[in-house]
């Protein structure tokens, strides 16, 4: 057997298969723990605050509460996980933009420059998107579905919310608002792609908007007020997906 069949063979074939994949896993590691490592010092720079960064966040109820009311901890270590768990979830929020940079430097050297270009506006659109809905939930629905809550109740009973329950409500209700709020980002993504098309989107209009009130039941606490505050938002994003799809299907595609 000559040189150049031994090196033809299936086990070296197998071998140079194999190297880059095991670059590429390493280079992920790598990109990864870039992103927790950052995480983990947003977390150390903010875990000082943890106490104030709680009572911001507890702000759209405590100040809407009776006089005479206030915000109980039913369990012996809620005062400090509560807190811990708030901030290193705004950790997370914070560290998110770095993190998404990380996975696209991962991701990148894969794609096409026409691809780039689109992907790029697309990832920053959607660090903006989330963080809007993160906002119009504190900004605008909080006050609303609080000063619901706390006006609905029987006479004579005072509210006095646990600091646990509360947290798991507005973190259910942040990723919620945070998630819906890239719905214009999946229209484009899906119709760049070809999955789907804007007139086709059109048609479905009808059955989209009732598809909006189902997630918005699924997703939000059982009250009309926050079901409605989340269907509505999605049916305008939904329009507004729309609007840009348009734009870039009408897009010359390269040869």
């Amino acid at each position: 057997m000559n040189d150049s069949d031994a090196d033809t063979s299936p086990n070296s074939t197998s071998v140079e298969q194999t190297q880059p994949l095991i670059q590429h896993l390493i280079e992920l590691r790598n990109h990864l723990l870039r992103a927790v490592i950052f995480v983990i010092i947003v977390f150390a720079s903010l875990y000082y605050f943890a106490n104030d960064i709680y009572l911001i966040v507890a702000e759209p109820l405590r100040e809407l509460l009776p006089e005479g009311s206030t915000m109980i901890a039913t369990d012996v270590a809620s005062p400090f996980f509560a807190p811990f768990k708030l901030t290193l979830m705004v950790s997370i929020f914070i560290a998110m933009p770095y993190v998404l940079y990380q996975i696209w430097s991962f991701i990148a050297p894969a794609l096409y420059d026409k691809e780039k270009k689109l992907a790029f506006p697309l990832l920053f659109s959607s660090i903006v998107l989330f963080y809007s809905g993160i906002a119009f939930a504190y900004f605008v629905v909080f006050p609303l579905i609080f000063g619901f809550f706390t006006s609905a109740g029987p006479e004579g009973v005072s509210m006095m919310t646990d600091i646990s329950r509360y947290l798991d409500f507005v973190l259910k209700l942040f990723f919620a608002f945070g998630i819906v709020f890239e719905i214009p980002i999946a229209i484009i993504i899906l119709v760049s792609i070809g999955v789907t098309s804007v007139e086709s989107l059109r048609q479905k209009r009808p059955y989209l908007v009732v598809a909006c009130f189902v997630v918005g039941m699924l997703l939000t606490p059982p009250d009309v007020i926050s079901q409605t505050l989340l269907a509505v938002p999605m049916w305008m994003l939904f329009e507004i997906g729309l609007l840009f799809a348009k734009i870039v299907e009408r897009r010359p595609k390269a040869d």
